[in-house]
């Protein structure tokens, strides 16, 4: 957030009532965003000139005691008598996008979480004639457990995908709020991508890496587990970690030299920032866990580990977008 005095350059702001021909010739404002300590709310004009003769382009700012506000574009004509600006609806069209999609992600959340609860609460819907409410919600948890063994028997890796893809997407988006986004302003492409990524990679990945970890260490002596935690947080965890980049890359359509790039860059703090969390969590995992039930453990501790990794797979790659926006702001009349 640029303020007025961290400009290069001298800047004068001349208040509405003020202005004229000649201080639209002579003022020069970068189009960013501004801050004031201006005592009363007022409305300023800045003025970036961009051609010789008219088709000036104006930046009209609203500022009040140490608000932060985005500029708004306003088109001038100029002429021999006085200036005629018409506003240029940018701003009123950000707050219509912003409210569209506020409303369309409450949609979802409430969409899919209405379905979640429903699904959960209703396992036993063929059988609750006669049944009180409390009758109902005794045997919830018990027949939901009941339902997942049985997913598990029928079609095991198909079951880990719908998990896996779930927690990812609901990992990437407590990240979005983490990183200081409001709750329903989530870019919901984002949250889709890393929920593809937890959906077709880490559920079946994962299914049988933990059937694979066990034919190597086939053992039951006191030192399996640790060995396993070793091998899970060396092994798997660099392999995952890159997997994860390089596919979220990817489905970003960015170039492979900047995936790989910025992968060589966050490769080892990824790896170390997991070292905090996953080898407490994987004694569990390895030492009380059945086989079968361990990635459900594992998309649990996820929810954290997902907002960790996503946050270092997206933040170099937004930073680069937002750059490129405002790069390409400056550049146009």
């Amino acid at each position: 957030m640029a303020c007025v005095n961290s400009f290069p350059t001298p800047t004068r702001l001349i208040p509405i009532s003020n202005t004229n021909k000649e201080s639209l010739k002579q003022q020069q404002q970068p189009n960013k965003f501004i801050s004031f300590p201006s005592k009363n709310v007022c409305n300023y004009y800045s003025y970036k000139k961009t051609t010789k003769k008219s088709n000036d382009r104006v930046v009209v700012v609203k500022s009040s005691l140490g608000e932060e506000v985005e500029v708004i574009q306003v088109q001038t004509v100029v002429g021999e008598g006085n200036i005629n600006s018409k506003v240029v609806v940018d701003d009123e069209k950000k707050e219509v996008k912003g409210l569209v999609n506020r409303t369309i992600n409450a949609s979802i959340v409430l969409a899919a979480g209405t379905f979640a609860i429903t699904r959960l609460l209703s396992i036993d819907h063929d059988y609750w004639h006669g049944w009180t409410f409390f009758e109902i919600l005794r045997y919830v948890p018990e027949h939901n457990w009941i339902a997942y063994e049985e997913a598990l028997k029928s079609n095991p890796v198909l079951a880990k995908m719908v998990i896996s893809g779930v927690v990812y997407s609901l990992g990437d988006w407590i990240a979005q709020c983490y990183e200081g986004k409001p709750l329903f302003e989530f870019d919901r492409t984002r949250a889709f991508r890393s929920g593809l990524v937890g959906f077709f990679l880490h559920g079946s990945l994962s299914h049988y890496y933990y059937q694979i970890c066990e034919a190597l260490i086939p053992f039951d002596d006191w030192w399996v587990v640790p060995a396993k935690v070793a091998f899970d947080q060396t092994v798997w965890a660099a392999l995952w970690n890159s997997i994860y980049f390089v596919a979220l890359g990817f489905l970003r359509f960015e170039s492979p030299a900047n995936i790989f790039g910025e992968l060589k860059s966050t490769f080892l703090p990824m790896l170390t920032a997991g070292w905090k969390l996953w080898p407490f969590a994987h004694l569990i995992t390895y030492g009380v866990i059945p086989l079968e039930q361990r990635l459900l453990w594992v998309d649990c501790v996820e929810l954290i580990w997902v907002t960790i990794l996503s946050t270092y797979s997206n933040e170099k790659s937004e930073a680069r977008t937002s750059e490129a926006s405002i790069e390409t702001d400056s550049k146009s009349p």
